[in-house]
């Protein structure tokens, strides 16, 4: 007896999901993410703060480039939402209108979660891979590290690895310097949360 054929999701399925879930579509699968929680969307809107300023707007930095939170990325028959996404205005000089982007980012952050860090490495790592983004940056908020690559001849290689409350200069945005510490210096440590009396 032949299995019945497995339907593969579609982009109705992306809009059809909860409010309250990431939906991204690999290799035909449906996968629903929870919303971050406090470490991962401080790290990834401080790291869009540093980067915004001298790279997009191109204030006190060289500008040239087009930087972009949770953007949906139509990449073949994948849809994905890295973190941040980067394009060099060279090759995407206006975001477009429509609600995803068909055109790979030429830099890529995935800020890593206990649930979804897996997915981001390995899965989404290799539609990367294929679509030739250049540059991907991983960031862990709870081990409070940045993992820095670059594509060359189709494998990754690491540039470099950053960790705690470093000043560093990171490939592609090496014009300038910042603290790396900024990324989860406002988060409330376990220790700190106080406990109220009912």
């Amino acid at each position: 007896m032949t299995a019945p054929a497995v339907r593969r999701a579609t982009y109705e399925d992306v809009l059809a999901a909860p409010s309250h879930r990431v939906a991204e579509i690999l290799d035909g699968v449906l996968h629903l993410s929870p919303r971050p929680a406090g470490p991962h969307c401080l790290a990834a809107s401080m790291l869009g703060s540093e980067l915004m300023t001298p790279f997009h707007r191109g204030r006190g930095g060289p500008g040239g480039w087009l930087i972009v939170d949770e953007p949906e990325l139509h990449l073949g028959v994948d849809i994905l939402v890295p973190d941040l996404a980067g394009w060099r205005r060279a090759r995407l000089p206006k975001y477009p209108s429509a609600a995803f982007v068909t055109l790979a980012p030429d830099w890529i952050c995935e800020v890593l979660s206990p649930k979804t860090h897996g997915f981001d490495r390995v899965e989404k790592r290799a539609v990367y891979t294929r679509e030739g983004v250049q540059y991907l940056w991983l960031v862990d908020p709870l081990e409070r590290t940045l993992e820095t690559y670059e594509l060359i001849a189709g494998r990754w290689t690491e540039l470099g690895t950053f960790a705690g409350d470093t000043k560093i200069h990171a490939v592609p945005f090496d014009a300038i310097e910042f603290e790396l510490g900024v990324l989860w210096e406002d988060v409330e440590q376990p220790s700190e949360t106080i406990a109220f009396e009912k």
